[in-house]
């Protein structure tokens, strides 16, 4: 079980600056908030669904309902922090750190060796004339870099995607399906080898522009996806396998893309048999920028609701756990929590998918209850 209440002590740092955008479960259904000061305020009588506050920018506390200070609010699992969105696509970007997908390749065909890594290292740095860390995906020189990859036969399809011009954009769950702070996260039971993936994620309306950011779990099933790219609808896409939180930070002046840019993501794994492990991920060390992630997520799509755009992660947990040589993979009970400062802590518990709370209030489910609730009497112009 999850051993903290949800409060400020969850937000950003200077969380009394910041202006939150989140949904909480009430016994009445779900609704939109907003987080100002430390107050809650219910929105759903301005906007009904949290992608609605987005589109219609009812960003004004004033418009809502106070329900009092988050520290002293009566949380309950029938009242609750749930994920930050819903109606907007959940998108996400793959091997966007390309160096640590570089050096992964250099690793795996050194066999160990640090001298023969280094060698490798060099050849390639010299092959694009400097540091393989600056390199650009889809610049020349990427291209020159992927021709000597090619050359010493350490091509693969994953370091087409890091480098090349194209980025990896899939889609990572449905419609409502995302969950959030403090609720379980699933692998399957089938898998042998799951990680967590702690990243940032960018909220953005029907145009694309970004309006806030928030944390991610990007549970991954690594035995699935390594076997073949072509699974990765398995690997990714299963029952409490995102979630998304602790709220959505939007954007103001207190915080910004450059924020995101800069941020610098902690994890931490306990687990119930007493195992600990902690990981780093730098924003800094983004191959693609988060705006030309976003350009290429909307390409020549349609987000009318809008979408969340997962970013990516430079961690890759290699400690081992119970077998030397194995490295990493999720236990039952294992509470993850990824950090920034400036987003806050989001806390969840690993069990399997099949345990997990089932996915059944989809888009008909939301549509039935916000009109029994009198906050939709019709369909609204687009």
């Amino acid at each position: 079980m999850i051993d903290q209440t949800f409060g400020t002590h969850m937000l950003a740092d200077d969380w009394r600056d910041a202006l939150f955008l989140g949904r909480i479960a009430t016994a009445e259904g779900p609704s939109p908030v907003l987080v100002e000061g430390g107050t809650v305020y219910e929105m759903s009588r301005v906007a009904p669904t949290a992608s609605q506050i987005v589109a219609d920018r009812a960003f004004d506390t004033s418009a809502g309902i106070a329900l009092g200070e988050i520290d002293g609010f009566d949380w309950s699992p029938a009242t609750r922090v749930i994920s930050p969105i819903d109606l907007q696509c959940v998108k996400a970007a793959g091997v966007t750190f390309a160096v640590s997908v570089i050096e992964r390749v250099i690793e795996e065909r050194a066999r160990g060796d640090a001298a023969k890594a280094g060698e490798m290292r060099a050849m390639l740095e010299h092959a694009v004339g400097g540091s393989i860390r600056g390199i650009v995906p889809g610049s020349r020189e990427s291209m020159v870099l992927k021709q000597a990859l090619i050359d010493e036969g350490m091509w693969s399809q994953y370091l087409e995607v890091a480098i090349g011009p194209d980025a990896e954009i899939f889609t990572k769950s449905q419609i409502l399906s995302t969950v959030g702070w403090g609720a379980d996260i699933g692998i399957r039971r089938d898998s042998a080898w799951s990680n967590p993936e702690p990243e940032i994620a960018l909220l953005a309306d029907k145009t694309g522009e970004p309006v806030g950011a928030c944390l991610a779990n990007d549970v991954n099933l690594r035995d699935f996806e390594g076997r073949s790219a072509l699974l990765l609808g398995k690997a990714k896409d299963n029952n409490a396998s995102c979630s998304l939180g602790p709220l959505v930070r939007l954007f103001d002046e207190s915080f910004g893309m450059n924020d995101v840019r800069s941020a610098e993501v902690t994890l931490h794994i306990r687990g119930e048999d007493g195992y600990e492990l902690d990981g780093h991920s730098s924003m800094l060390e983004i191959s693609r920028d988060p705006d030309e992630l976003l350009r290429q997520t909307m390409s020549e799509h349609h987000y009318p609701d809008g979408f969340v755009l997962l970013l990516g992660t430079l961690f890759a947990p290699t400690q081992d756990r119970d077998h030397p040589g194995r490295g990493f993979t999720h236990k039952i009970g294992d509470i993850v929590s990824i950090s920034t400062p400036k987003l806050g802590t989001l806390v969840n518990r690993v069990t399997h998918s099949a345990a997990a709370a089932p996915w059944t209030f989809g888009v008909s489910s939301l549509m039935a209850n916000l009109a029994a609730r009198g906050l939709i009497a019709g369909a609204r112009a687009a």
